[in-house]
């Protein structure tokens, strides 16, 4: 089946692109709201379940007993941009479990940040590990390891034990198999798993409420959420979508983003979980979906709707500054629930 047009890109008066894609929108008892396109058929999630992935970390007291920060916990959820305050959050995480950067098995890129890759470079500095953006989830990762006194070398691989209880975290909250005939490799270097949409938004649900967790991983999964709320910059960066976005919403919602236009997101209030999927992997279509949803399923006030709304319709200048057109979501997303 053909995916609706979610988002039109406008220049002038006229449409020039068209962005399809898929979304699922859950209650934590499994209940459908929404459902646009093909939400049945897989996608990896990738980097917008890095929460999930995170949560064994802080149910296990890991976190605890090696007096993780929020700031540090936020980072460990994030796909960060690489700023010096990114840098020195996971290098004193990775000090925490006795780990230095070598021991990082992310790889290495230059910052997301233009304006930090431009200062390492003006500074003769090249990247390392703690540049990439998967650096504070792969420190946690370590952190886990090191708490359970495993041999943390070859944390990324699928049959290391920090690996397979991250698989068990991710089954239990997506009620999804992570098998694998749907696995493949991330980005960062581990395991990652092709799940379809409505999955995704259960375990957001889940996280987002604690509903079907035990009391110990409902307080880690609102710990998780409560750093992320404190600490939004240690979640993506400086004008970042999701830094934006939670610093207005605060603890009302997490928002994650993945890759190839994935979007997840947890309303605990509202007890809902999203996941969306823009078939030709635009982030900025994916950016703009989220938000309509939000503006859709979450009560705003007036400066709380001003921000979403700016998110959900973005508009699009040239070099000179000049409004040339702009990112709007379709009448797909308001069709009756």
């Amino acid at each position: 089946m053909d995916n609706p047009v979610l988002v039109e890109v406008t220049r002038g008066p006229l449409v020039e692109s068209r962005h399809r894609g898929a979304v699922s929108v859950v209650d934590a008892d499994g209940g459908v709201l929404m459902s646009l396109g093909d939400v049945d058929l897989p996608v990896f999630p990738r980097s917008a379940v890095k929460a999930l992935q995170i949560l064994p970390m802080v149910h296990s007291g890991a976190a605890e007993r090696l007096g993780l920060t929020d700031a540090e916990i936020a980072l460990a959820v994030s796909s960060h941009f690489g700023e010096p305050a990114h840098v020195a959050t996971a290098r004193a995480m990775l000090e925490k479990a006795r780990c230095d950067v070598g021991c990082l098995e992310c790889g290495a890129h230059w910052p997301m940040d233009p304006a930090a890759a431009r200062a390492l470079a003006a500074a003769g500095g090249t990247p390392s590990a703690l540049h990439n953006n998967c650096s504070g989830k792969h420190a946690g990762f370590l952190c886990l390891a090191c708490d359970l006194g495993e041999d943390p070398k070859g944390y990324v691989r699928a049959d290391h034990r920090v690996q397979g209880i991250v698989r068990a975290s991710l089954e239990d909250l997506t009620g999804a198999s992570h098998t694998p005939d749907v696995q493949a490799v991330d980005g960062c270097s581990i395991p990652t798993y092709a799940v379809p949409l409505p999955s995704l938004a259960y375990g957001f649900a889940k996280f987002g409420t604690g509903v079907g967790l035990s009391p110990d991983c409902k307080r880690a999964a609102a710990r998780i959420r409560r750093a992320a709320a404190a600490h939004p910059f240690m979640v993506a960066g400086t004008g970042h979508f999701d830094t934006v976005l939670m610093e207005a919403l605060a603890e009302r919602a997490f928002v994650k983003t993945g890759a190839e236009g994935v979007y997840c997101a947890a309303l605990p209030g509202s007890g809902l979980g999203i996941a969306l999927k823009c078939d030709d992997g635009a982030s900025r279509a994916a950016q703009a979906v989220l938000a309509a949803l939000i503006l859709r399923f979450l009560e705003l006030d007036g400066p709380e709707r001003a921000t979403v709304e700016a998110l959900a319709r973005p508009r699009l200048t040239n070099w000179n500054g000049i409004e040339v057109g702009e990112i709007r979501t379709t009448d797909a997303l308001v069709t009756p629930l």
